[in-house]
């Protein structure tokens, strides 16, 4: 699969006032074709990975409206497989179909994200209480590799291979814990979570602090410390929550940047 770098972002009607242009969001400037080409993906999971990819890093920019058949031609996979993970997204909230209009990639919105974040917050201590008591040894060396993995990202700056680990410790530790339930609503959350956290935190976070919370997250789990994982899990919600009203306070700041069009 490759992307089509040189075309523009075919939309169905004007990307609307307000909405960010796509070279000008903070995204990678190239794509490493390796990151996609997993021959155990089907198509649709494929389509869905890169899909949200996009949409997080606002290469398909808030506000923007697309036909199905620009993002096939984009991700050059078929149709079908790009409509079956558009469905997936739009259950995560990511994108919004609309019937004879195209794919809506919606705004993102502070006060919305906070009210997340209350959810989030005990059911992501839930699962890491469940991921210290039921996660195998394997996964227990591989949060304790991704633990290292967040934080040399942290340090070269590397705000994309962050997301892309953040991404991956996130799935594991839903698996890890081992309840179906669990997995299916923090997935709702984790996505959303991933994009308003890429939009704003060059502008208000602190990446290494950021990376060692996450780490020490995955390390005491890795160790069984329940205790541990639970209190790191706590510094960890809590810097999520500072850091997105932070970002509401960069947006009253600065009402008609990029990021106050997205943070009211």
């Amino acid at each position: 699969m490759k992307f089509r770098e040189e075309e523009q972002y075919p939309a169905m009607k004007d990307v609307p006032a307000g909405a960010v242009p796509s070279q000008g969001a903070r995204s990678p400037a190239t794509h490493r074709e390796s990151e996609w080409e997993d021959s155990e993906l089907s198509l649709t999971d494929r389509a869905y990975k890169v899909l949200e990819e996009l949409i997080i890093t606002g290469e398909l920019p808030p506000g923007s409206l697309f036909s199905e058949s620009a993002l096939a031609g984009r991700l050059d996979i078929g149709r079908t497989p790009v409509r079956e993970a558009l469905q997936r997204l739009q259950f995560d909230g990511l994108v919004q179909i609309l019937p004879r209009r195209g794919i809506l990639i919606p705004e993102m919105n502070v006060q919305t994200q906070l009210k997340m974040l209350e959810v989030r917050r005990q059911l992501e201590g839930l699962v890491v209480r469940l991921a210290v008591t039921r996660s195998t040894e394997i996964e227990r060396q591989h949060l304790r590799d991704i633990a290292d993995r967040l934080e040399e990202a942290a340090r070269v700056g590397d705000g994309v291979a962050f997301m892309r680990v953040d991404r991956e410790f996130n799935l594991l530790l839903t698996t890890a814990a081992q309840n179906q339930f669990l997995e299916k609503a923090m997935g709702l959350m984790h996505g959303l979570s991933r994009r308003f956290w890429f939009f704003y935190y060059e502008e208000v976070a602190d990446l290494p602090l950021c990376a060692r919370l996450h780490a020490e997250v995955g390390r005491a789990i890795a160790e069984g410390d329940e205790a541990a994982a639970a209190a790191a899990s706590d510094r960890l919600s809590d810097f999520i929550v500072n850091f997105t009203r932070a970002a509401l306070d960069a947006s009253v700041r600065r009402p008609n940047s990029r990021y106050g069009a997205r943070g009211r």
